[in-house]
C-alpha cells in the first residue's frame, strides 16, 4: 500500500512542476521543475515515468543547458532492458515524444532519427508502429535531414555497413511508407 502511495505522490509532483511550468512566462525560470521532471525518468513508478516521458519533451525547448540530460533521460525509456507489459506503454510515450525535441531545436533531428532507426528492429507490432509514426514526424518536419540519416544507414561510402539487420529494416521502411505499390499511382 506504501509503494502505490508513493507513487501517487511522484505523479502529484510531477504535475505541480508541470502546472508551474505551464503558469510561468518565463519558463527558463523553473529550472529546478525541469530537472525534477528530468530525475523522475529514473524513477520506479511506471506512471510516473510514462508522465515524464510526455513532459521531458515538452518543455525541452526552455532549458537548452539541460538539453543533454533531457535527451538522456527520454532515451533511458527507450532501453529495450525490461519490456515487460506495463513498460512498453513508457517505451512507446517516450518514442513518441522524440520528434518533439526536434521541433524547435533541428540541431538533435540527425541523432533522433538515428536512434529511431536502431529502434526499427523492434519486435512488436506496437513498438514499431510507435518509432515509424515518429520517424514520419520527423520527415515532416525535416525531410532532406531525416533522408539523409535514413539512407546513412543503406549504404555508406565511409564504412561499411555493421548491422545488416538495421539495414534491412531501414529498406524496408522506405519502400513500406514511400515506394511500396500503393505509392505508384
Amino acid at each position: 500500500m506504501a509503494e502505490s502511495s508513493d507513487d501517487a505522490k511522484d505523479i502529484e509532483k510531477l504535475y505541480e512542476y508541470d502546472e508551474r511550468l505551464d503558469e510561468a512566462k518565463d519558463k527558463s525560470q523553473n529550472v529546478e521543475d525541469y530537472e525534477n521532471i528530468i530525475e523522475a525518468a529514473k524513477g520506479t513508478s511506471i506512471k510516473a515515468r510514462q508522465l515524464a516521458a510526455q513532459l521531458i519533451p515538452r518543455f525541452f525547448k526552455f532549458f537548452p543547458g539541460l538539453s543533454v540530460n533531457a535527451v538522456d533521460a527520454q532515451l533511458d525509456f527507450c532501453e529495450p532492458e525490461e519490456l515487460g507489459l506495463v513498460s512498453i506503454i513508457v517505451w512507446v510515450q517516450a518514442i513518441h515524444g522524440l520528434p518533439l525535441f526536434c521541433k524547435d531545436t533541428p540541431e538533435h533531428l540527425l541523432k533522433i532519427v538515428d536512434i529511431l532507426l536502431q529502434l526499427l528492429t523492434a519486435e512488436e507490432n506496437v513498438e514499431r508502429d510507435a518509432v515509424h509514426k515518429s520517424l514520419l514526424s520527423l520527415l515532416r518536419q525535416d525531410v532532406k535531414a531525416s533522408l539523409t540519416a535514413l539512407f546513412k544507414h543503406i549504404e555508406s561510402v565511409d564504412e561499411p555497413i555493421t548491422d545488416e539487420n538495421l539495414r534491412e529494416r531501414t529498406l524496408i521502411f522506405i519502400w513500406d511508407k514511400f515506394g511500396g505499390p500503393a505509392h505508384v499511382m
